[in-house]
């Protein structure tokens, strides 16, 4: 039987988007992106997250609207190889009606029935009743503040429910 899928996103888990501007976390280092014409984005990545990932036993996963960037912009920071991606073409930044996100359904699909866990920092409810509805096998959706990004606690339950599957 195959790993486990965690899906990664980005801006929130691993960029703690919402620290205090003028602040950046304790380990973090900054890096300067232009992915569209204009201002680059400021980018707050701490190198310790790829060992940690890794070492978690799970088959990781981008789940970003980063996308394929996200594997020349952010895996050499933090330590990651490159790796797959979800595509979520014409879903991206779509209004789901019922409430649901629009990374949810392309990640339910991703995965195929096999176990998840998926680090992001906008699920909701509505989130947890989709995958529970249309997904056979066990997944954790695990909520990262994206005010600090991920920290031990959250690689403490992504271990807790590996362990379970």
């Amino acid at each position: 039987m195959s790993r486990p899928l965690l899906f990664l996103d980005v801006d929130g888990p691993l960029n703690p988007w919402a620290a205090k501007p003028e602040r950046r976390p304790e380990g973090y280092t900054t890096i300067r992106v232009t992915l569209r014409p204009g201002r680059p984005l400021r980018v707050w990545l701490n190198p310790a997250h790829g060992p940690s990932l890794l070492a978690l036993g799970y088959d990781l996963c981008w789940a970003t609207t980063w996308m394929d960037a996200a594997n020349r912009w952010i895996a050499p920071v933090i330590g990651l190889p490159e790796l797959p991606y979800v595509d979520f073409g014409d879903g991206l930044f779509a209004e789901c009606p019922d409430g649901v996100h629009w990374k949810t359904a392309a990640i339910v699909e991703y995965a195929a029935g096999r176990p998840f866990a998926w680090v992001d920092d906008e699920q909701s409810g509505a989130d947890d009743t989709y995958v529970a509805d249309h997904h056979p096998g066990p997944a954790l959706l695990h909520h990262v503040n994206p005010r600090i990004g991920l920290r031990e606690p959250d690689l403490t339950a992504l271990r807790e429910f590996w362990a379970t599957v």
